[in-house]
Order: C-alpha cells, then structure tokens, then sequence
C-alpha cells in the first residue's frame, strides 16, 4: 500500500491546527477534540467500571472457586498490565479512534488488521449487551419493584433472566440517546459518572474492611465443593478477566482528546492500574465482610447480598445506587467505545453501509449511525436471555473471548516488529518530551502480554459443560463461544470475498500500513 494509493479514495484532509499528526495519517478532523486528561482516564476507566463487573460476576468467580479464587484478581492484572504497557506504546505513536484496528493494520497489513478490528468491534457489541444485564444484580436489591417479570430476581432462574434483558433494554435506549446527543454532554456524564463510582468504590471498601468477620487468611481456602486453586484459577479467573478489559478505550478517543500522544498512553495505564486496586480490594473486602461462607447465597445473590447483610438495608441501598450509575456509564462507554470502532472502519470503506456509518454530525461532533447500529444489535442479543438462563453466562464469555483475541491480533505483530528491530522510541508528543516506551523491557513485556492473551483466550473459550450448561440439554450454550466466534470469522471472510467478486479491492481506503518507527 502506497501514500498514492490512500489519495485514490479520499480527498485531500484539511488543516488540523489542533493535532496536525490526524492530517499525517490522512484523516480529517471530524470530532470534536474537547476531552482532557481526567476525562480521558474516565473513557477507559468507565469501561473497565469496576463496580459493574465486580458485583456481576463475583457469585460466579465464589460459586466455583471459594475464597481462594480473590487470587485470580492478581494474577489477572499483571498479565493486562503487560497488554496496557504494549497499548500505551501504540497510542503514543498511533492517536486515532478505531485503536485496534488501527494498530493491527498498521502493525501487519490491512487483511489481518481488518480481521482483528471486525473481531474486536463485535466483541464490543457483545460486551454493551453483558454490562446492561448487570442491572439485574442490583436493581432488585435495591427495590422489589425492579422485578418486572416473575418474582425471582437471581439471574440464573427464568425470572431473573427475563428482567434482565428488559432492565437492559431500556438502559440501552438511553445509552443510545446520548451516543447521539452531543461530545460534550457524553464526556460531562462520563466524569461525573466515573467521580461516583470512584467515591463508592472507596466508600464500599472501608465499610467492608470496618466490618470484617475473619482475616484475610481465609483466601488461602476452597469453598464447599470448590475446584482446588487451579481450578479456581482457571474457571474462577473469569470475573478478573471480564472486568479488567477496555483499558484501551482512551486509545479509541484520541481523536477527541487533547494532546492524545501524551494523555492516551498515561490514562490507558492509570485506569487499569486504579481498577486493578479497587476491584481487588472490593473482592477481598466482599470475603472477609460476608456474613457466611458456606449459606450458598454468596454463589448465588454476590456482592449485593453482602452490602445488604452486612451494612445494613439503608447504607447497602445506597451504595447499590452508586452501582446501579456506574453500570449505566459503563454501558455508555462501552457503545461509545464500539461506535468509534466502526466510525473508523467505515471511514476506511471497510465495512457495509460505510458511507452512512462513517457520517459525522458538525454540530454535535458525533456519528450517530454507529450508535444506533451498536445499541439495536446489543438489544437483539439480550432477547437470549428470554431462551434460557444460561445466555447470561454465554453472552458474558463471549465477550471477553473476541476482545482478548483481538488485543492478541495487536500484541502478536508488535512483537514480531521488535524482534525484527523494527520498533524504536522515536518521535515526540506534543509538549516536546519523548514518546511513552518500554525500552529494554519491550520485548519481554509483549511477549509475556502475546503469551498471557492467548492462553486467557483458550481457557475463556473452552467448552466447560460444568460451566456453561450446568442443566444440561442446551449444547448450544456450551459451545455458544466457539459458535460465535467461528459464525463471526466466517461473516467476515463471506464479506471480504463477495466485495472481491464485485470488483471493490479489500484495500480500497486502507490507511497507509506506516511502519511503527517512522511514527
């Protein structure tokens, strides 16, 4: 691919006064660049969103694992600080929305970077569908009313499940509304959102620790019917392994951040780095805080059931409330994220209707077709809740499985760059200083982030009956990942060949594959 070859099938970008490095790579400048350093953590931390994922997944990591499986938490986050340092690099040099995509092209060539933004668009798709279900293990808690459907709130019942998708639904509606409203406003609820769930965070933390029933020793335990540590480690490491992932979000809104080659890098680590120390300590102050170990209800109703036990209906109530926000800005930056994913592949002419999705509003500075495309689709997943219990479970699997494969798809080329000495430090960011990297450490750290991804990935997707269809009878739950993924890559390559057939280049509007060290 050729500088010429990118001014066949797109006009001539205009001058960007405020990051001349977006007309380098041959975009204009169409959102609008209003995010600071604050609210570009808040776009990374937000997806992360600790409160959600923790009080969603925490009954399943306890139900198969006991306390022993606290100690996925770490392992976990060291393993996706090994991806955020190799992201934090790649931002720097590369500070365009569609992250992924941008930097797997960039890094490889257009058919694979294709495949690994497709992938990872999808995967964000799947993900808004699992964080609007989290609502479900607060809403009812907090207030019966919340139960629109049946009267039995657990997720894992056919009551529970159909709530969930309704809650979902209606959240999605609103996320949606304000994908499309204005920059502005996105990023003035993004902060707020995230400033609440930070201060609840805290608050969760110390009111669990004040109110501990045993030591911190009991971490070294199996539950009643536990898998043992490694299985724990294996089956357990699921909720680690949901919540801490989307730390590249701030990568995906550079192109509306200020000075994105100094912010981006900073905020993807220091979000994952603030999640990876909260989460931990909310799971750990969730076991030493419970009531019981061994009732069966923290398997079941989590880390609600704990508040609500242990603190009191008023106080628990309350801090479900701040739950309940950080889901909903969760789930808004997760469309958010989603949208700009395929805003940038549509820019590119790589996707179907890409006229339509890469339009930009001036006024509001936002694509408001990628938002309505990625709120309907995450809303037609939810209706599995309706078939069976057991979607709740696969939907979140799923999710995780195409983001790790996707950041995989980044981490795999970047390494081989480096072994070829092709992956060096140079350039500055806009204040002058040099660019954000790992230096000496930059081959062991990505390849320890290449290693880690893909062994997640395989232990995410493995078919486990015990896990996935525990009633048995539905084996397309079982194998629900494999399924998606196989039906994901087959539509993608279904796409690519027929757009041969019809006489359009795969590569027509690719960026220039620029190598990583003239950045």
């Amino acid at each position: 691919m050729t500088t010429s070859a990118l001014s066949d099938v797109r006009p001539d970008p205009p001058e960007s006064p405020d990051d001349p490095s977006l007309a380098e790579f041959g975009y204009r400048q169409e959102l609008h660049r209003s995010l600071g350093r604050y609210a570009s953590f808040a776009a990374g931390f937000s997806f992360i969103s600790v409160l959600t994922t923790v009080f969603q997944f925490f009954a399943f990591g306890y139900a198969f694992g006991g306390p022993v499986f606290f100690w996925t938490w770490p392992a976990v986050l060291v393993g996706q600080l090994t991806v955020a340092a190799c992201f934090a690099e790649l931002a720097a040099r590369y500070p365009i929305s569609g992250a992924i995509y941008q930097w797997s092209t960039r890094l490889s060539n257009l058919s694979f970077g294709w495949f690994a933004g497709w992938i990872m668009v999808i995967g964000q798709i799947v993900v808004v569908a699992a964080a609007a279900l989290a609502l479900q293990m607060v809403l009812p808690a907090i207030w019966s009313g919340f139960q629109l459907i049946g009267s039995d709130p657990a997720p894992t019942s056919a009551d529970g499940a159909a709530n969930a998708a309704v809650l979902g639904v209606i959240l999605l509606a609103l996320t949606t509304l304000v994908n499309v409203v204005d920059n502005r406003v996105l990023s003035v609820i993004n902060r707020i959102g995230v400033t609440a769930e930070i201060i609840g965070a805290v608050l969760i933390i110390v009111l669990l620790l004040t109110h501990s029933e045993r030591s911190p020793g009991i971490t070294f335990h199996t539950g009643e019917g536990g898998t043992g540590l490694l299985g724990a480690l294996m089956v357990g490491s699921f909720m680690a392994a949901y919540v801490m992932i989307g730390f590249d979000s701030a990568g995906e809104m550079s192109e509306e951040t200020r000075n994105p080659r100094r912010t981006a890098p900073r905020t993807i680590l220091t979000a994952l780095g603030a999640a990876g120390l909260l989460g931990g300590l909310i799971v750990l102050g969730g076991l030493l805080a419970a009531p019981s170990l061994t009732d069966g209800r923290l398997g079941v109703d989590g880390l609600s059931y704990v508040l609500t036990s242990s603190l009191g209906d008023g106080v628990g109530r309350a801090l479900l409330a701040d739950v309940v926000v950080a889901i909903a800005v969760a789930t808004l930056a997760i469309q958010t994220a989603a949208c700009r994913m395929l805003f940038s592949m549509a820019r590119d002419h790589q996707l179907p209707f890409s006229r339509r999705l890469a339009k930009v509003n001036p006024r509001t500075g936002m694509p408001s077709a990628p938002a309505m495309a990625v709120g309907i689709l995450a809303a037609a997943l939810l209706l599995l809740n309706f078939a069976s219990p057991e979607a709740f479970l696969a939907i979140g699997t799923t999710c995780i499985v195409m983001l790790y494969l996707a950041y995989a798809m980044v981490t795999g080329p970047l390494l081989v760059r480096r072994l070829r000495g092709e992956f060096t430090a140079h350039g500055t960011d806009e204040t002058g200083a040099r660019l954000f990297s790992l230096g000496r450490w930059g081959v062991p750290v990505n390849a320890i982030a290449l290693l880690y991804g893909l062994f997640m990935t395989v232990n995410l997707a493995w078919p486990r009956a015990a896990v996935y269809d525990p009633a048995g009878g539905h084996w397309y739950f079982q194998w629900f990942t494999v399924i998606f993924l196989l039906v994901t890559l087959l539509l993608g390559f279904l796409y690519r060949a027929v757009r041969a057939q019809r006489g359009h280049s795969v590569a027509e509007g690719a960026p220039v594959a620029v190598p990583a060290e003239s950045a």
